[in-house]
């Protein structure tokens, strides 16, 4: 009864906690229909004159663009930079493997608005500033812990005697990674790849010191039009960014089931 109870509690907690994190970014939906020029809460009347507003501006469905651009160039680079770094750290000694691991997350734990300063002065040096190029570097950086993260607890979990066996059957080294090791860290990189993309889309931090007019991407728009105009067309923005987040992550979990 007591160890019910207890389950009971812990069920009701947990989902308290879900209801906390997860209604203020649902309170936006509502938001985004008002008929009103300005942000209200609860919203007056219903309308899809925002969506119709986001679609029509050029600087909105620009934006957008970018950012799904920069989000696909982000992944793809994180996802093979780490992917071999993740390697490369399987075949050091554990010690050395852990300090080396620490220095690539280091993004995680260090303040963004510190690593943004930080990779501001040799992208404006190197012309990178206001570029694509310069977002998707500067976007890698900080994807890439989310791919070694995901994809070394696999590989901690590989059998090497599988590998060994491949390669004892007359496999190249190249043939035993892409047709034993590559398929064994499939769900680590594919989890690696979805974070990269969502932390790109997202991110507007080290977005604000990198893009320009050139390079603006949704996050940013969203910003700038927080500052200049609380118009329902950020809500309808903000629920366009939470529905690309859904529906990879979304696409995420159904590759995985199979």
């Amino acid at each position: 009864m007591t160890g019910r109870l207890s389950s009971a509690m812990l069920t009701a907690f947990a989902a308290a906690i879900c209801v906390f994190l997860v209604l203020p970014t649902l309170a936006v939906a509502p938001i985004s229909f008002t008929e009103t020029n300005f942000i209200t809460f609860p919203p007056r009347g219903f309308t899809l004159h925002w969506y119709r507003e986001f679609f029509e501006r050029p600087e909105w469905i620009g934006s957008l663009g970018t950012s799904a651009v920069v989000a696909v160039l982000t992944a793809a680079l994180s996802t093979t930079l780490g992917t071999m770094i993740a390697l490369g750290l399987g075949q050091l000694p554990r010690r050395t493997g852990r300090a080396v691991t620490f220095f690539f997350i280091m993004p995680m734990v260090v303040p963004t608005i510190i690593t943004a300063a930080a990779l501001y002065t040799p992208f404006a040096r190197a012309g990178l500033v206001a570029s694509i190029p310069g977002l998707v570097l500067a976007h890698t950086v900080l994807a890439l812990p989310f791919v070694i993260i995901n994809v070394s607890a696999v590989l901690q979990k590989l059998d090497r005697r599988v590998v060994d066996a491949a390669r004892s059957l007359g496999a190249t080294p190249a043939t035993a990674f892409r047709r034993v090791t590559l398929p064994i860290l499939a769900p680590g990189i594919t989890a690696g790849a979805v974070f990269a993309f969502i932390t790109s889309f997202d991110e507007v931090v080290v977005a604000l010191f990198i893009a320009g007019a050139d390079a603006t991407t949704l996050p940013v728009q969203m910003w700038s039009g927080i500052r200049f105009e609380i118009s329902p067309i950020v809500a309808a923005a903000s629920c366009l960014l939470l529905i690309v987040s859904c529906v990879v992550l979304t696409l995420f979990w159904l590759v995985q089931r199979k």
